[in-house]
């Protein structure tokens, strides 16, 4: 199958799985995962009509980014990798969504950037649902405090959550929480779901999936 008949694949599967869940296709937002993957891969999807992309690394999205968001406006670019200070700078200057605020740190270092560059993005906080040791996140009882702070003290405009389920667990539970934890927080966008779950994430109340192997390929 070529990118664009995977590309067609995933949004009808995403529109039934919507449907199923008496939710309109539009409330879900594909992002399309094109980390490892360079400009010639991502360009049929583009051509495809496909506008929000995920990427894991700045660096790495920095090689090819800025011309593909030159050839084509509209784009959105959201990383959903683990973001480290010193790379604050450069992730506020390419992306326009920043999916993995985990801690005071990159929240403070994100806040002064903006201020620095005029430019305002939309921010998630990833909640470590699984309390896995080697996952980045928030953990789930400090969800609702660590939001308040992002946004009273910081001015940040946090607008999601974001999870990763442990992979060798059923997914739903991991999914059921952060729809949870989202109520308790006021927040209405909830990234979760990838490849191999986002139609159980779906029927969570998932406004975005993650989905690049099923689109683009194996890596």
């Amino acid at each position: 199958m070529t990118i664009e008949e995977r590309l067609d694949e995933v949004r009808t599967r995403i529109a039934a799985a919507a449907r199923e869940a008496d939710r309109t296709p539009e409330a879900v937002t594909l992002v399309a995962v094109s980390k490892t993957f360079d400009a010639e891969a991502i360009r049929p999807a583009i051509l495809h009509g496909q506008r929000v992309f995920g990427e894991n690394r700045v660096q790495e999205s920095h090689g090819k980014w800025p011309e593909l968001k030159a050839e084509t406006p509209g784009i959105e670019l959201h990383l959903i990798g683990p973001l480290q200070s010193n790379k604050a700078a450069e992730a506020v200057a390419l992306f326009d969504v920043i999916e993995t605020v985990d801690r005071e740190k990159i929240a403070r270092a994100l806040a002064e950037e903006m201020v620095k560059q005029d430019r305002r993005l939309r921010l998630y906080v990833q909640v470590n649902t699984g309390l896995e040791p080697q996952k980045a996140g928030i953990v789930p009882q400090d969800t609702v405090d660590f939001v308040t702070l992002c946004r009273s003290e910081l001015g940040l405009d946090i607008v999601g959550l974001m999870c990763i389920p442990p992979a060798d667990e059923n997914p739903g539970p991991h999914f059921a929480l952060l729809a949870k934890l989202a109520g308790q927080c006021g927040i209405e966008r909830l990234s979760m779901g990838m490849s191999g779950d986002y139609e159980t994430a779906i029927a969570f109340g998932a406004t975005s999936v993650r989905v690049g192997s099923a689109i683009f390929g194996h890596r």
